[in-house]
């Protein structure tokens, strides 16, 4: 064979190539090029009792390129409706399930609204914030002042769970009166809190309880008595 004819056959195969850039879009590629092209003839089926039988057949190769969805509720069902999307909804057979339509698909939902009413103190959380809520509703008295007083001590243990720093009992208040919309004001109130030592070692009691599981507890070898480390040689209960 000369140089010549084979400048011709590579020339050829060259032209001949095919590039995924230039090839159509793959709707779902974990099933891959084939089953993509296998299901375009299947919709090209003039016969509606082969075109049919082809998309049966193609719904049992889907099944064996999926066995870990076996065990998956509505197993087939999940096959035909792909199956349609991979037709780009242009496939007319007859299916057992209802087929989906474009417009369903390709419906979006709702945005969901942030539930922070207050993102300005996050570190509080919704729960105080439905705590105060609920405190505007009751009628003045010992009750209620016991409840302001219980709010008041979880803002501050809240506060300083996320700032690692002291601070002030007026600051709470302060935060208290904004969130209650005024109506729970503690600003001028001779009314001490726990102490911020207190809520502190209390929050570094609670985060060293939290581990990550399988963590070990780091032991020392060290002896309880005298504090040092001992050392163990070769039979050493013969040496004195």
């Amino acid at each position: 064979m000369n140089s010549k004819y084979q400048k011709e056959i590579a020339n050829d195969v060259v032209h001949h190539l095919e590039y995924n850039a230039e090839r159509s879009h793959l709707i779902i590629p974990e099933y891959g090029r084939h089953l993509q092209k296998l299901i375009e003839q299947a919709t090209a089926i003039e016969d509606a009792e082969e075109r049919n039988k082809a998309a049966k057949y193609i719904i049992q190769v889907m099944g064996s390129l999926n066995p870990h969805l076996r065990d998956v509720l509505d197993f087939q069902h999940k096959l035909w409706d792909q199956l349609f999307i991979m037709s780009d909804f242009k496939l007319d057979v007859e299916s057992p399930y209802p087929i989906p339509s474009r417009e369903v698909l390709q419906l979006k939902p709702d945005v969901l609204q942030y539930p922070q009413n207050f993102p300005k103190y996050r570190y509080y959380g919704n729960n105080i914030k439905y705590m105060i809520d609920v405190a505007n509703k009751w009628d003045d008295g010992d009750m209620k002042n016991a409840l302001v007083k219980v709010i008041a001590n979880h803002m501050k243990k809240s506060y300083l769970s996320w700032n690692k720093d002291t601070v002030k009992d007026d600051v709470i208040f302060e935060h208290l009166y904004e969130l209650s919309d005024g109506k729970l004001n503690m600003i001028q109130s001779t009314e001490e809190l726990i102490s911020t030592s207190d809520l502190l070692r209390t929050n570094k009691r609670i985060s060293n309880k939290i581990l990550p599981v399988g963590q070990p507890k780091i032991q020392s070898n060290k002896n309880t008595k005298t504090g040092k480390s001992k050392t163990y040689t070769k039979n050493n209960n013969n040496q004195k």
